[in-house]
This record gives structure tokens, sequence and C-alpha cells, in this order.
């Protein structure tokens, strides 16, 4: 199961119809395997020419007219994960970022969270050391995110329009997050999704863990449901 089939076979469980991707690297590759339509998914594409020398939030900026057009859901594209974390971020917060427990076997960006379940702030490059520091309040984001239509046209697309147009094309969504969180007021709530299967896939080794995970609750399934018969 390619990364990306997976996140529109998810985004189309729940109820998404169109989705579009920013593409750079292997762009050909991938809008071949993707196509204009998976399943009962229209998929638009948003090309980005200098996609080696920028970051994630160029990105992001790049798809702005989408941003502007309502409520939307931003998903990283190389995040292998679960069909309930994208129902944990259908709450009543309108605002909302995919989180997991930071343990000892991660690395990369996290997030903070107060005592009512809102992210306070956004810590790049943690590792197991950091954990010591932060304690229970350190969670690693999945970088699976809602956000209403009215904080994407009031909030992150200018936020959007004042990073790239100051030259900072190699910012990270998360760098931007939080600056918006910290200085600027935004309030983004934490779906907690402990418990939930889901990785971040980098490298080889993190696919080899992502393929054991999932083969795994793959394999259960599958004795459950010969018990059950």
């Amino acid at each position: 199961m390619p990364i990306l089939h997976n996140a529109l076979r998810n985004l189309e469980a729940i109820g998404v119809g169109e989705v579009t991707v920013v593409v750079g690297y292997r762009k050909d590759a991938i809008q071949y395997a993707c196509g204009s339509r998976f399943g009962g998914v229209e998929v638009n594409y948003v090309e980005s020419t200098i996609f080696d020398r920028t970051g994630s939030a160029y990105s992001l900026w790049l798809a702005r007219e989408v941003l502007l057009s309502g409520d939307c859901l931003l998903l990283e594209g190389d995040v292998f994960f679960e069909q309930d974390a994208l129902r944990r971020l259908t709450g009543p917060a309108s605002d909302v970022a995919a989180v997991a427990p930071f343990d000892k076997s991660m690395e990369g960006s996290a997030a903070l969270l107060s005592d009512d379940g809102f992210i306070t702030a956004f810590r790049m490059k943690q590792t197991a050391a950091n954990i010591i520091t932060a304690g229970p309040q350190l969670f690693k984001t999945m970088n699976l995110l809602r956000f209403s239509g009215s904080t994407l046209k009031a909030t992150i697309v200018p936020a959007l329009d004042d990073v790239i147009g100051s030259g900072a094309r190699q910012a990270y969504t998360e760098e931007l997050l939080g600056y918006l969180v910290e200085r600027r007021g935004l309030q983004l709530a934490a779906a907690r999704c402990d418990g939930l299967r889901w990785c971040e896939i980098d490298t080889a080794e993190d696919l080899h863990l992502a393929e054991r995970m999932f083969s795994r609750a793959h394999a259960a399934r599958q004795s459950y449901d010969q018990r059950d018969q």
C-alpha cells in the first residue's frame, strides 16, 4: 500500500471528496499512481518547481488558493496512519492537530500541551533526551491537521504570505504554527491519538518499522476473523 494511497483511502472513508496534492520530486510518478480520481476522491495537483530548495511551509503556500476555499484537512505526504487518526480530528474544536505521546524511539518536531488539551508551543529536532526535560507534556506531531475556513483566511494564509514574502522559503510548517501559537494567539487543540498505529516515514528504517507495525495488525485481524467464523 503506497503511503499516498493510504492517505487518499482514509480521506475517502471519512467523506472527503476533493484533494489537492503539492508535487515536486518524481511528480510524474505520483500523478501516474494517483491519477485525477482515486476511488470517489477527485485529485488535483499543484507543482513546486523548487522543491529541493524549500520547506513544507512553501509547499503549503503554493496551495493557498485551496486553503482560502473553506475548511481543510492538511496532511504531510510521508505519514502512514490509521483511519481513526482522521476521525479524531473531526471533534468539536475547529482548529486541531493530531499528536501522540513522545517516546524514546521518536525524533523530530514535537508539541507541548496545556492541561486543557491545547498546544502551547512547538519544538523542532526533539529526541529521547528531551523527554526528561519536557516530561509528559511532550507530544510528537503527526502532521495531520484540520483548520476552519475562517482561521485559514484570517491567520494561516496571511502568515504564509509574510513568511514566504520575507524570503524564508525553507521554513517548516511547524515553525509557522509555533509562531502563530506563541505570538499570535492561535488556539490549536490537540487530538490525542494514543494507541493508534502511525509512522512518519523518512528513511528505509522507518519504512521497515511501518511494514512490521501494520503487517502485525493485519495478521491479528485475520486471526480474529478466523476465530469469529
